[in-house]
């Protein structure tokens, strides 16, 4: 393959090739817009779901379009944002950047190669008539005392 170096594309149009297409590397695409709802149709109505990404030094405004953004992972302040394990990487269902059932990496990884199984128990507690003598002593309770 190819490697290139990190690179900013300043955009003029929202019809530019690079805004349709998913690129992995160092690339940074940045187009000006005029409104929030503005941003928020170029990004969902985008075929892959893989990442978003927010710059902001308010807060607000970063929990307003990661609660929004229809993509997989989303960063505030962070240009890939690759979660490492136990967190999934992928994009979300009924995007092309949704392969599978599951994700590649976190816990999806252990949805497909394990069961997962429940056990819930209930103890009688011992009498002395069952086992033909005094019931063992149990020094754990439930009262926080042994």
């Amino acid at each position: 393959g190819n490697w290139v170096g990190p690179t900013i594309l300043v955009h003029n149009s929202r019809e530019e090739q690079a805004l349709h297409d998913e690129i992995f590397g160092p690339v940074l695409s940045v187009l000006q817009v005029a409104s929030w709802d503005e941003a928020l149709a170029i990004e969902n109505g985008n075929p892959y779901g893989n990442a978003a990404c927010i710059y902001t030094s308010n807060g607000g405004h970063a929990d307003f379009f990661a609660a929004r953004f229809r993509a997989g992972m989303i960063g505030v302040n962070i240009g890939v944002p690759v979660p490492r394990e136990p967190f999934s990487f992928g994009g979300l269902y009924g995007t092309r950047s949704k392969y599978g059932d599951c994700d590649i990496t976190g816990d999806g990884v252990l949805e497909f190669f394990t069961n997962r199984r429940k056990i819930t128990t209930k103890w009688a507690r011992p009498s002395a008539s069952a086992g033909g003598g005094a019931a063992p002593r149990d020094r754990a309770n439930f009262d926080g005392q042994q």
